[in-house]
Order: structure tokens, then sequence, then C-alpha cells
């Protein structure tokens, strides 16, 4: 028999996230009482207003296809956001939405890169980005934000990175998984290396609304209309309104680069679900004080938790600007507790303290682990408990 799989496949890493999910989902199955802090989704429900919007466009008949790109009704509520949150001026034919943020990202790598196309991704990275950027062809050049930098890469190294071969570099700002936001100075020195080296800026803006302590999340395409010409912009409701599983994303950008991507789901998807598209219009169009309230009760988590969080022994945790988690470097744990390997380490705190959290390894920062606290205060705290009972009774000097 020929060979059944395309080489494509074989370069592919399975998504840690996901993996430790389906661990910990299989345990909970068995009767145990697990924790899971490594869902990256808010744990409310999606507001009654959208939900409200969905149904009334299902009764209405709304349930046909719709252009490959998006509803016009929907455009126009992005373009009404991205002017209002951003002071960014679009045009419909500059806007595409997608099956989630994740599907505008592939399907953007899929027309910009060419087999051997470099594309620059700050470690700790989203899991996808690399994989995504494999799947077409192209390469991931990493390059390292250190925990002394909070995690966030500096010009001269963007400028260190970049080859013949570099199409475009990614920023997550606010991050998956570090928390971290640009500022916009430090985004504004980032612009200035890509435009003098001619190359893309791809601005994975999803959690734009969940920022604390009076921090504030700044696009790099509001630097100028230079930069905004090079600039495609991800977002999506996922994140912001609690609607992860309705699966709606969209990119602002460069006409030349929206169009093949929607020619591209044009033959893929054909269009995003209909009725999640309505439900984005309420989405963006309708109150927003669900929005408001879901990020103060982040925040309020987050104050909470991590002081809690940094007095395990052996943690050492940055406190996170924005997002929803906290990536604590584990390193010392690791050493006084005897695991050479975070996976190791991540998967005995699920097996025997009975709390899910995603190695670092799969975020290209193999000492640290990942903690979502997009959960309730009080698993949170126990969750932290279970930890600090684990590692110390495990802790040798």
């Amino acid at each position: 028999m020929k060979k059944l799989l395309a080489n494509r496949v074989n370069t592919l890493t399975p998504s840690s996230t996901l993996a430790i999910t389906a661990k910990a989902k299989e345990l909970k199955e068995q009767g145990i009482d697990v924790i899971g802090l490594g869902a990256g989704e808010p744990d409310f429900n999606t507001p009654r207003n959208i939900l409200d919007a969905a149904i009334e466009s299902m009764e209405k008949g709304l349930t046909k296809y719709t252009p490959a790109g998006g509803l016009p009704v929907l455009k126009k509520a992005i373009i009404d956001k991205l002017q209002r949150d951003n002071s960014l001026t679009y045009n419909p034919n500059e806007i595409i939405v997608g099956v989630g943020a994740k599907h505008i990202l592939y399907t953007l790598f899929q027309v910009i890169l060419n087999e051997g196309d470099e594309v620059i991704i700050p470690i700790p990275y989203w899991v996808s980005y690399p994989e995504q950027v494999k799947l077409a062809g192209g390469v991931p050049v990493y390059v390292e934000g250190t925990r002394e930098q909070h995690y966030k890469i500096t010009a001269a190294q963007l400028r260190a990175a970049i080859t013949d071969k570099t199409k475009a570099v990614i920023i997550n700002s606010p991050s998956n998984p570090s928390g971290m936001i640009y500022s916009r100075e430090e985004l504004a020195e980032l612009a200035a290396v890509a435009e003098e080296k001619d190359i893309l800026i791809v601005s994975d803006e999803i959690y734009e609304k969940l920022v604390y302590n009076g921090i504030e999340h700044f696009s790099i395409a509001e630097l100028s209309e230079a930069v905004k010409a090079r600039t495609i912009v991800v977002n999506g409701v996922a994140k912001s309104h609690s609607m992860t599983g309705w699966r709606i994303g969209y990119a602002a950008g460069n006409a030349d680069i929206i169009k093949p991507m929607t020619d591209l789901a044009s033959h893929s998807t054909s269009n995003a679900t209909t009725t999640a598209q309505y439900a984005t219009v309420e989405a963006y169009n309708g109150p927003q004080n669900t929005v408001e309230e879901m990020r103060q009760a982040f925040e309020s988590r987050l104050e909470k938790i991590y002081p809690q969080l940094s007095a395990i022994p052996g943690f050492n945790v940055l406190k996170p600007q924005g997002a929803f988690y906290l990536l604590p470097d584990v390193a010392e744990a690791m050493a006084h507790t005897g695991y050479d390997s975070v996976d190791a380490f991540a998967a005995d705190i699920l097996t025997q303290a009975n709390v899910a959290v995603i190695p670092g390894s799969g975020f290209g920062t193999p000492t640290t682990m990942r903690l979502s606290y997009a959960t309730s205060l009080e698993l949170l705290e126990e969750a932290v408990r279970r930890i600090d009972a684990f590692v110390k009774s495990k802790w040798q000097d």
C-alpha cells in the first residue's frame, strides 16, 4: 500500500494544552477530584443579550450561507469596534471573519508563506504558532524574551533574527502564556525594525480586553498609517465576551492579503457559522458592561492568587499584566524535588496532587508551567494548596 499520510503531518507536535486537558478529563471520569487549570477559556457563560440575539436570528430564519468573508453587518460591527476601541479605520474589503482567531491565523500563514519563508516567533509563544507556520511550508525562527525581559523581545533581538527569508514577525500582546503586554514605546521600536527590514507584522490581540492594574493595551497598528499597512490585526470575541465555543475571529489588514484569505476560506469553510456571526454583531454593538465585569473578576482573582502561588517554594512568578494565565518559573522547585523535566513535573502534579497545569515546554520555556485563573477563586486556592503540599512533600535541601 502507498504511504497514507502527507509529509507535512510528520512535523506536527500535538498540543500540550489539549493533551493535559484530555488526561484531566479521563481522571475526572474515574471519579478523581481533579482541578483543571489548563483551559484557556473564561469560566463565565456567554452574556444573555448575545444568547438572545443568536436565538432571535435563528427564529427569523437567518440560518443560511453567508459571504465567505463574513456578514456585511458583522464586518461593519468589527469596523466600528476597531474605530471605537483602537482608533483604527478599515474598509469592508480589509476585514475577514473566520472560524475563530486560530482559523484566521492558519489561513493567514497559508496565503503569505512560501516554502522556506521564515516567521519570527518570540518565546514564550502560543503553542499553535510554530505548527501553523510549518504547515504552510514556513520556518519558525525563535527569539527568546527572557524572564529578565518580562518575556518580551527587544528591537535589537528582532533585527538580529531577520534574514532575507524573513516574511513576518508575530506580536502577541497581551501574551499567552505570560500575560505580559508590550508598551507603546516597545511596539514603536519593534515596528521601526519591521519597516526598516520590510517585513509583515502579525498582531494577535485576542486578549486585548483582559488587562489589569491600570495598564492599557495598545495595538501596534495604531502607531502610523505606514505601520498599519504592514500589520495584520487578529482578534475575536472568544476571550473578551466568553464566546470560545462560538468560533468567531477576524483579521483586519491590507486588502491584498485579506482577499486571498477570503478566497481560501471559500474553499475550506464556506463561511463561519451564521448564527455565531449574528451573535457577534450583538457582542460588539450591544452593551459592554459584562466585558468589564468579567475583566474585574479576573483581576480580583489575580490579586488574591498571585501572592499565594508566589509563596510556593521554588516558584518564581512574574505578575502578569493581562490575559488570565500565570507562568511560574519552576526550575528551582524542580531542582529540589528531583525532576529534570517540566513535563514529568506537571504529570505528577496531575496524578499525585490532582491539579492539571500546562508544562511550559509547549510554549518554548521548559522550566515554566502555565496555570489558568479562569476558574473560581475557591478552586484556585485549593489548587495552590495542593501544589504547595506536593512540592513540600518532595523538597530536598
